[in-house]
Parts: C-alpha cells; structure tokens; sequence
C-alpha cells in the first residue's frame, strides 16, 4: 500500500472530525497569540510582517501547537492522526517560505532578484512538502544521491550540491536578519549620522556575510585552505585589473568616514547639480532638481573638485536682472525691486534682498537684484520665476517704462537717385561732402 492509499484510508477514520477542530483550534490560537504580540508593532517585521500575522511567528507556533497536539493523540492511542500529519510538513514549508521572504523584504525592499529568488524557493518549498505527504521524498533523495557531478578529479552527488546550497542559502539569511536587526537596533541608536550608520552597517554586513560563508562551507565539507589560493589571485587582480575599481571601493569609505559629503547634501560634481541621495561603497548618487540621476564614482568625488552647498551654509544666492527706461527714479526702481523679492515667502529677510544698478544700458537702465534662499533643494528656478513676477507686477502698477530692444536699420542703394540724395543729405546739415 502506498503512502497515498494509506492517507486516504486514514481520512475516513471517525476520529478525523475531532482532529480537524483540534487543527483548527491550534490555527486560532497561533493566530491569537502572534496577533497579540504584534498589535502594537509597526512597520515591516520578520517576526509579524505587514500585518502583524503574516511573519515567521504564525507558522512556528501553529508548527509548534500541531506537533503537540499530534504527540498527545499519539500517546493515547495508537490511532492514525492524518489531519495533523499533513499539517506538519506544510506548516514547516510556510515557515521557511515566511522566513526567507520576510528577511529579504527587510534587507532589500525594492530588489527584484530578492523577490525572484523568493518565488523559487517557494515552489522548491511546496514541492518538496508534496513529496513529504506522499512519501516519495526518500526515494526522491536516494536518487539523487545516485547521480554524480565531476569536478576535476572529485566527484560528487547531486543530494550534496542540493543540501550544500541549502545550507549555505540558510546561513546567508541568517546572517543578513542578524545584520538587518543589529543596524535597525543598535547603531541606529548609537550613531545618529547617517552616513556613518551606513557605512557602519555595510561593513558589519560584509563580514557577517564573510564569516557566515565560511561556516557554511565548512559545514558541507568544503577545505577552507583552499581559499588562500583564491585570496592571492584575488589581490593580484586587484593590483592590476581591478585598481579603479578598488579605488571607488576604497574612495567610499573614505568619503562615509570623513563626512565630507553626507546624504541629503546639495553638491555640484562636474558641473551636475543636485543632491545626494545615496552613498554607496563604489559610487555616489546624485539626483537633480529635474528628476535626472547622475552615478559618479567615488574615485572623482576624491580627486576633483566638488562644491558642497549644504556642508557650512545652506544659503544660496540667487540674482535675477531687469532693465527700465533711463527716465525712471532709480530710488522708486529699487525700492520695488526689494518689496517684491521680499513678497516671496522663501526669500530670507537677512540677508535682505539688494538692488543694484550695474549698467547704463543701450536700451536702458540695467538692474540686478540679489536675494538669498535656505533651502536650495526645494528649487531655485521657482523662486525666481515668483520673485519675477512680482517685479512685473510692481514695475507696471508704477507706470515705470520696461523698454523693449531699438534697432535702426537704414537700407543704401546702389546708385541713382539715392546716392544723390545720399551726397546731398551732408551738405544740408553744413558738412563737407564725402570726397
């Protein structure tokens, strides 16, 4: 008889409806439980995730409570129990499902190969729980440790490959939930600047990825000596081939240790403008007013110059120029032009807006007014399209002149009657003629 045959001759057992609502039971009460514990938890969470049931905590403690129950059914009677035994192994696929999932949403919320490597984990997860009710997982093993796999003089079975990678992957998230809570709980209360909170969790996450790793080799039987071999070449490629590349990694550090630039900082790198949204080990991240990116190296951040607007003054300087008629009140003209920079609610008040007269103009009288902002990542071009605006406004309310550009264009013949009215014309006026 197979395992089939048999679940299903022990689902017509009369004791099958008493088993159900003790499952049942056991679901509620791990619902209630992980529901209690997490009321008042905030946020995305591996324990609770979203919405407070849908973390690792549910599962294990219906695992937990299913286990149990079935120990006690077993121990009174030597009665099947098929309802709790196929809860068993799907309430185990879900918590390792639940697991992974939640870890890799935690460390890397908006990654698309996270969420990849989720859905095939999952389908793995359920197939193998299938397996498991059915009783072919053994078989299924067995025949996988007959196949072997060569690599160079050694040969190993697929079951190795499978459990090595599964241990390995197992350890990896380990490590990165341990990551992820020691720099949500720790150094995000023992360091409040950013960057360095971020620069300190990438290196505690590189090296708990590192020593996890070779745990986990260790664990499948990997020679770790074998390692140096890789180290060596490893810095031999980095002396040769990969030096810029080693530099970006070494120039971002040294940018996150010494602060010279911080996220939220408006730079200009290479005539780009913008601000700094993100610092990563090789390059940095600049977003602009306009929505565009730029990645720069870090390497270029290091060794070029960078003008950082936000690092001892936020305020930025802005000018706008405007010219009027030379029949104007140049005392009226800047007393306008200094109200209505000033009517602009983001034009600071000290320092106060300054007009100057910087030119007597062909057309006219040239004005520049200066005013000062202190929040340059809000825009510039915004504010002096306000501050524009209400210089029209007032200049017009006034009746002062904004005179458009003159040009006279005089057209010559080429002979006739023009060039005789041409000489002529001198003459009239008491002037020698052209010879």
């Amino acid at each position: 008889m197979t395992e089939l045959d048999r679940l299903l001759r022990d689902l017509g057992h009369p004791r099958v409806p008493l088993e159900f609502a003790v499952l049942l039971g056991c679901l509620v009460l791990a619902w209630g439980l992980s529901w209690l514990a997490g009321r008042r938890h905030r946020g995305d969470s591996v324990w609770f995730g979203r919405f407070t049931v849908d973390g690792l905590l549910f599962p294990l403690l219906a695992l937990a409570f299913c286990w149990g129950a079935r120990l006690a059914f077993m121990a009174h009677d030597t009665a099947p129990t098929p309802l709790l035994r196929l809860a068993v192994p799907m309430l185990v696929s879900l918590a390792g499902i639940r697991f992974l999932a939640r870890v890799l949403t935690v460390v890397f919320p908006a990654s698309p190969f996270a969420r990849l490597v989720e859905r095939l984990f999952s389908w793995l997860a359920w197939i193998a729980a299938v397996l498991w009710i059915l009783g072919l997982l053994p078989q299924v093993m067995d025949q996988m440790d007959e196949v072997h796999v060569a690599f160079g003089k050694s040969h190993v079975s697929l079951l190795a490959i499978v459990q090595a990678v599964l241990s390995s992957g197992a350890v990896m998230v380990l490590v990165l939930w341990i990551s992820a809570a020691l720099e949500r709980h720790v150094l995000a209360e023992t360091l409040e600047d950013l960057s360095l909170r971020k620069v300190a969790g990438n290196a505690l996450r590189a090296l708990l990825l590192v020593v996890g790793l070779l745990f986990a080799l260790s664990a499948v039987g990997v020679d770790l000596t074998a390692l140096s071999v890789l180290g060596g070449a490893l810095g031999v490629g980095l002396g040769f081939g990969l030096q810029k590349l080693a530099s970006n990694y070494v120039s971002g550090f040294v940018i996150l240790f010494e602060r010279s630039l911080r996220i939220g900082d408006t730079v200009k790198v290479d005539n780009f403008e913008g601000v700094v949204t993100d610092i990563k080990t090789r390059y940095t991240l600049i977003r602009a007013l306009n929505g565009r990116e730029a990645i720069v190296p870090n390497e270029k951040v290091i060794t070029e110059r960078v003008e950082n607007l936000s690092l001892a003054d936020t305020r930025v300087l802005i000018s706008t120029d405007v010219t009027v008629g030379y029949e104007s009140d140049t005392a009226q003209v800047q007393a306008l032009l200094r109200e209505a920079a000033l009517s602009a609610p983001r034009v600071l008040r000290d320092p106060a807006p300054a007009p100057h007269l910087v030119s007597l103009a062909a057309d006219g009288l040239a004005f520049t007014l200066y005013f000062w902002i202190a929040d340059p990542a809000n825009g510039q071009a915004n504010v002096k399209s306000e501050v524009n605006l209400a210089v029209l406004k007032a200049l017009r309310e006034a009746g002062i002149n904004i005179p458009y550009p003159q040009r006279v264009l005089r057209i010559v013949p080429a002979g006739g009657a023009g060039a005789a009215g041409e000489a002529a014309a001198p003459q009239a006026a008491g002037l020698p003629s052209p010879r």
